[in-house]
């Protein structure tokens, strides 16, 4: 009975391992022919929390484009945000498109532009990936693979 219990809780163990390893080896980066997608992540989320945040720095080699919708698996639905003060007030909303400028970059962090997982289908939980699809005007579909970083963690530097 020992036995069995140690063998099943190696397994466990092992398991938690070979996801967090996999975490940490999803590209950091992502290249088409123009766009380049850096540092993406998300945060893990609790269970009944219907949103989080998405996060990434967006770099163009090629003329100005813009990010005009994203979609993701795990998501009824991802929408293009920005906070900005109002006043001495906080406030989110929903923007049509975020521009990529010709030869620039734009970062999308708390606090500023960023995409929003909507009606998530279940917890987002530390050590995994979310595919996310962004679709630019000019470069077309890009596929990103978000690590999932631990609750109040931000972007994973080496």
């Amino acid at each position: 009975m020992k036995t069995k219990l140690l063998v099943t809780l190696c397994a466990v163990a092992g398991m938690a391992f070979v996801g967090t390893t996999r975490a940490q080896n999803v590209s950091k980066t992502v290249t088409t022919n123009a766009i380049k997608i850096e540092d993406a992540y998300t945060r893990a989320t609790v269970p009944g929390q219907q949103v989080a945040g998405g996060f990434m720095k967006i770099e163009n080699k090629g003329a100005t484009d813009q990010l005009i919708s994203a979609s993701s698996t795990v998501a009824g639905e991802v929408q293009l945000h920005e906070m900005a003060m109002e006043g001495n007030v906080m406030k989110m909303r929903q923007v049509k498109d975020i521009t990529v400028p010709a030869g620039g970059a734009v970062e999308l962090k708390p606090g500023g532009l960023h995409l929003m997982f909507m009606n998530i289908k279940a917890p987002l939980a530390a050590g995994e990936t979310v595919p996310v699809k962004l679709k630019f005007a000019k470069a077309g579909d890009v596929e990103v693979k978000m690590p999932v970083n631990a609750m109040g963690a931000g972007a994973m530097k080496h």
